[in-house]
C-alpha cells in the first residue's frame, strides 16, 4: 500500500552547523495511521515537523524527498504550499501563546482558518468555529469565542490551536506536543478526539511527544531520534516490550510513565538519567543509564518544620467588563520549610491564578498570605521588592517569559544585579555554575532565546529562577515541555537544591507521574476550590473525592519498561 506521507533520505542542515539537524531520515505514514516521533529536546523532531510544512528558515538546506500523496512538497511553489497548509496538511504547534495572534480573538482566528480554505459564509464560519471550540472542550464556547489569547489558560490556548488545526479536516495532521499544557483528563479527551477524527476521516497523524505513556496508548508505530538520526523504528507494543537500541532502553528507564505505577519518591531515590559518551567528532559512542546519588535532606527530622508560606481563605475574581468569574474561592493551605506541595487540577481551574496571587503578581479580593510569618497580602505590589528574591516563579511558557533581546548571560546576571550582587566576576561565575547545573553547556551563555529548542528554553527559565537562591519556588508546569531524560535531570536538580538549601516548593503540574515523584503533599483543585488534600501516598492509594479518582484514572501509562534495562553502562553504539 502506498503511504500517504513518505520521507525519503530527508536531511536538514543550517549554515555553519557542525552536523545536520536531521540526517537521512526515512519514514512512512499510511492513511489512518498514527506514527510517533520521540527523542530528546533538540534531536530534530520539531525541525522535521516544520520541514513537512516548509516552515523552516530560508537558510535551512534540505535534501531528500517529502512525498504527500505522491507530490514532493520540497519542490512545490510557495503558492501551492499555502493552499496545502491548514487544508490538506495541518499542524498543532508546541507553544500556543507564541503561535496565536495576540491582537485577534481566538474565535476570529478559528474563523480565519475556515474562511481561507472553505466556501463558508462569515455567519456559517462563526457557527462552525463555536462548534470546534466546544468540540475541544473550551468552556462556554459562545463567550470564549470573543476572548483574546492572554485571557485563556495555557491549556485552553492549546485547545484553540487544536481547533484551528482540525477545522478543515486535513489528510495529514502534524501534532507537535499537542497535549503538553493539558491536564490528564483533558489530555485523554483531546487524544480521544484526535484518534476519532483520524479513524473517521482516514487521516494520518505524525505525533511528536516526550510523553511515553501517550505514545504507548495512541501510536501505531514509533520512531526514535537522537542527534538528528533515527536510531530505531518499531510497532509501539514491540518497542515498549523489546527495545533494541541502547538509547531507546535509556528513555524507557528514565521515564516516569514507563514505571508501571511504581514511582519512587525523590527523598528515597533519584530518577535515572541518560549520559552520552561522545567521540572526538561529537557523535555518540555509548549511552549510560545512571541514578544520581541521594543527598541528605536538610529538613528538620526532630519535629515539624516551620511554615514558609501560609495561605488563609484566599479569594481572586477575574473581571472583564461587567462579567466577573470567581477564579479562586476560599483557598487555604501551608508549605513547610523544605517541603514540596503539589497543586493539581484541570486546566482553567485556578492553579496558575492562585500561584500568581500568592507571589503578589496578581490582585486578590480577600485573604491572608503569610511568608515566613509576615502577611504580604496588604503590601502594594510595587513595594514587594524585599521579598522578590526569596519567592521565585518558574513560568509555564519558556519562550514568552524570556527577553528575546538579551543573551542568557545578560538575563542571569541581570537577576543577580537586581538582587544586590555588585561584583561582576561573581555574577559571571554564578551564571556559569547555574547553567551547568541545569544541564546546558557554558557556550549557551552567549546565545539568545530563539536559538534554543523548547526544552532548552525551559531549562534557562529554571536557571533564571534558581539563581537568586529563593526560599520558596513556585513551579508552574516546569517540566511540561521537557523530554523524559531532561525531565529527570531537572527534577533531580530541584531535589538536590531542596536538600542543600531547604528550599520550599509549590509545584503545579498536570503530569501526575511527576507529581507523585516530587510531592510530599498534594492539593487537588477544581473550579477555584480545593476539593482534597493529603500526603502523596494517601492521595494515590485512598483518594476520597470522585474528581481525584477521575484524575488518577485518566493517567496514561506506558507498557512496563523491560526488566533488562541495567543501572550502569547500557551498551556500545555501533
Amino acid at each position: 500500500m502506498t503511504p500517504l506521507l513518505s520521507l525519503q533520505e530527508l536531511s536538514i542542515r543550517y549554515p555553519g552547523a557542525a552536523r545536520p539537524a536531521v540526517a537521512n531520515l526515512s519514514l512512512d505514514i499510511g492513511a489512518g495511521e498514527t506514527v510517533a516521533l520521540v527523542g530528546e529536546s533538540g534531536c530534530g523532531k520539531s525541525t522535521t515537523a516544520l520541514a513537512l510544512l516548509r516552515l523552516l528558515p530560508a537558510s535551512a538546506q534540505m535534501r531528500g524527498r517529502v512525498l504527500l500523496e505522491g507530490r514532493d512538497l520540497l519542490t512545490l511553489s510557495e503558492r501551492d504550499m499555502t493552499t496545502l497548509r491548514g487544508n490538506t496538511v495541518s499542524m498543532i504547534f508546541q507553544e500556543p501563546m507564541t503561535s496565536l495572534n495576540p491582537v485577534l480573538s481566538v474565535g476570529a482566528q478559528v474563523v480565519e482558518a475556515l474562511r481561507l480554505h472553505t466556501a463558508l459564509s462569515a455567519q456559517a464560519a462563526r457557527a462552525r468555529a463555536v462548534e470546534l471550540l466546544d468540540q475541544v472542550r473550551i468552556p462556554e464556547p459562545q463567550r470564549r469565542f470573543h476572548a483574546f489569547p492572554h485571557q485563556l489558560s495555557g491549556g485552553q490556548r492549546q485547545r484553540v490551536m487544536i481547533a484551528m488545526a482540525i477545522a478543515c479536516t486535513p489528510r495529514l495532521l502534524v501534532a507537535d506536543e499537542p497535549t503538553t499544557a493539558l491536564d490528564v483528563t483533558v489530555q485523554a479527551q483531546i487524544l480521544e478526539l484526535l484518534d476519532t477524527l483520524r479513524r473517521e476521516l482516514h487521516m494520518a497523524m505524525l505525533l511528536i511527544t516526550h510523553d511515553l505513556g501517550v505514545v504507548a496508548r495512541w501510536a501505531d508505530r514509533v520512531a526514535v531520534m537522537h542527534d538528528g538520526i533515527k536510531v530505531e523504528e518499531q510497532r509501539a507494543r514491540t518497542l515498549f516490550r523489546e527495545p533494541v537500541h541502547a538509547y531507546t532502553r535509556g528513555l524507557l528507564g528514565a521515564s516516569l510513565s514507563a514505571a508501571d505505577g511504581v514511582v519512587p519518591h525523590y527523598r528515597q531515590a533519584r530518577l535515572p538519567e541518560i549520559r552520552v559518551d561522545r567521540r572526538a567528532d561529537g557523535t555518540p559512542a555509548a549511552f549510560r543509564l545512571e541514578r544520581p546519588a541521594l543527598r541528605a535532606t536538610s529538613r528538620n527530622a526532630t519535629g515539624p518544620a516551620p511554615a514558609v508560606l501560609e495561605v488563609e481563605d484566599l479569594h481572586v475574581t477575574h473581571r472583564s467588563g461587567a462579567h466577573a468569574t470567581a477564579a479562586v474561592q476560599g483557598v487555604s493551605f501551608s508549605i513547610a520549610a523544605g517541603e514540596t506541595v503539589a497543586l493539581v487540577g484541570e486546566s482553567g481551574c485556578g492553579k496558575s491564578t492562585l500561584a500568581r496571587a500568592v507571589l503578589r503578581l496578581a490582585d486578590h479580593d480577600a485573604g491572608r498570605i503569610l511568608f515566613e510569618g509576615t502577611d504580604i497580602a496588604p503590601v502594594a505590589r510595587r513595594r514587594m521588592r524585599p521579598w522578590r528574591g526569596a519567592m521565585q516563579l518558574v513560568f509555564q511558557d519558556p519562550y514568552s517569559s524570556l527577553n528575546p533581546r538579551k543573551t542568557v548571560a545578560e538575563m542571569l546576571e541581570g537577576v543577580l544585579q537586581i538582587h544586590g550582587v555588585r561584583d561582576r566576576q561573581q555574577r559571571r561565575a554564578r551564571a556559569a555554575a547555574m547553567i551547568d547545573r541545569v544541564g546546558l553547556p557554558a557556550a549557551v551563555l552567549h546565545r539568545y532565546p530563539h536559538e534554543f529548542s523548547g526544552g532548552q528554553r525551559q531549562r534557562i527559565g529554571i536557571a533564571r529562577a534558581l539563581i537568586a537562591r529563593p526560599r520558596l519556588l513556585v513551579c508552574d508546569e516546569p517540566v511540561s515541555a521537557l523530554d523524559v531524560s531532561v525531565q529527570a535531570q531537572v527534577l533531580n536538580l530541584l531535589a538536590d537544591l531542596q536538600a542543600e538549601y531547604g528550599l520550599s516548593c509549590l509545584f503545579i503540574s498536570h503530569d501526575l507521574g511527576v507529581v507523585r515523584y516530587i510531592a510530599d503533599r498534594v492539593l487537588v483543585m477544581r473550579e477555584g476550590r480545593l476539593v482534597e488534600s493529603g500526603g502523596r501516598d494517601e492521595i494515590w492509594e485512598r483518594p476520597a473525592h470522585p474528581y481525584t479518582r477521575r484524575l488518577l484514572a485518566a493517567v496514561p501509562r506506558a507498557f512496563p519498561a523491560p526488566a533488562s534495562v541495567p543501572s550502569s553502562r547500557l551498551e556500545e553504539v555501533h
